[in-house]
Order: structure tokens, then C-alpha cells, then sequence
């Protein structure tokens, strides 16, 4: 099955000094460069998704704002793609599925941010769209949540997202153990 690699909403404002910081994001992309890097080894499609937030009152993502860019250690480089997005799914309002189908893509590698929205919607979205997904759970990072007065600690919110995610819309991997499944170029 021919392989693309799906990078979400990895943007500065996620990161230190960002308007939407999450916890751990630099970790998950030093781990999402790792997968990034296998992929521009082999030549094999990869697909960088970036969020633009529509909404005048929007707290993070505006256009033309630092925040908004590419995180350097997973920015793209030369012909791989760039999808925008204006909500949590990849899918939606995007061509992204156009521009799968346009390289026979059959399987998907995800990584990127954060866990509980943008990575949860794609992933199921993607397995609506016929897509096998494998998520790279190290090189994905989500924040703390608040539920009725009491926070939820992002290390609970990451596993329980990728928990429910696992076998029913994805097979989850650590970044290093899906790069030990291979020897070479995945399609082969």
C-alpha cells in the first residue's frame, strides 16, 4: 500500500511564547521530525496541514501572524504539499483527499496537534474516508482540559484520546517503534 505521511497543525502558536501553548509540544515534534525525516529519505508524499483560524475574535491561528506559520523543526521543504484548514478536520473544506487519491495514496501516517481535536476528528475522518491510519502517539501533543470545575492533566487526555483512537479508527505507535517496522521504503 502506497504510504503518505499526514502533519497537523504543527504552528508556532502551540509552542513557548505561542498564544495556545500546549504541554510537551516540542517533544512531539522532535519525534514528528523523526517520522518526517524517514519519509523525505524514501521520497514517499507528505502532506503538511496548517490551520487558519476564520473567526474575527479567534485566540490563536490568525492569518499572517507568526503564530500561524510552520514550527521549523517540521516546516516543509520543496514539493511537499501544504493543505489549509479552517476546522479540527483535515478533510473538511480542503483537498486534502484530492490531493491522495491524485499520488494512490492507500495508508496514512499522522502526527501533529493536538490530540483531542485536530488529531481525533482527522484520524476519524480519515478511517470515514477508507484510509488505514497509523498515529504516532509520541508525535502528537494536546494540553490540560477543564470539565466541570476539575482539571483533566494532558497525559490523561493524550492517553485516553489515543486509547479510544487504537484499533477502532487507528493502529498507534511510539515514533520509534513504527520506525522499526522498516528497513526501507514502506512501500516496498
Amino acid at each position: 500500500m502506497k504510504t503518505g505521511l499526514i502533519l497537523v497543525d504543527i504552528q508556532n502558536d502551540y509552542f513557548k511564547g505561542g498564544k495556545y501553548e500546549l504541554v510537551n509540544p516540542e517533544q512531539a515534534a522532535t519525534q514528528a521530525n523523526k517520522i518526517l525525516e524517514f519519509f523525505r529519505k524514501h521520497e514517499l508524499p507528505i502532506y503538511h496541514v496548517r490551520h487558519i483560524s476564520m473567526s474575527p475574535d479567534a485566540a490563536f491561528f490568525k492569518p499572517d501572524t507568526a503564530g500561524a506559520d510552520f514550527y521549523k523543526k517540521c516546516s516543509p521543504s520543496g514539493e511537499e504539499e501544504i493543505i489549509i484548514k479552517h476546522r479540527p478536520d483535515s478533510f473538511y473544506g480542503t483537498n486534502l483527499k484530492e490531493k491522495l487519491e491524485e499520488k494512490g495514496i492507500e495508508n496514512l501516517v499522522v502526527c501533529g496537534m493536538m490530540t483531542h481535536m485536530c488529531i481525533d476528528t482527522t484520524v476519524r475522518s480519515a478511517n470515514r474516508n477508507g484510509y488505514p491510519v497509523e498515529l504516532i502517539e509520541d508525535a502528537c501533543a494536546t494540553r490540560n482540559l477543564e470539565w466541570r470545575g476539575s482539571m483533566v492533566p494532558a497525559e490523561q487526555v493524550q492517553n485516553a484520546y489515543m486509547a479510544a483512537l487504537n484499533g477502532s479508527f487507528a493502529k498507534v505507535y511510539k515514533a520509534d517503534e513504527w520506525l522499526g517496522k522498516w528497513s526501507s521504503d514502506p512501500n516496498e
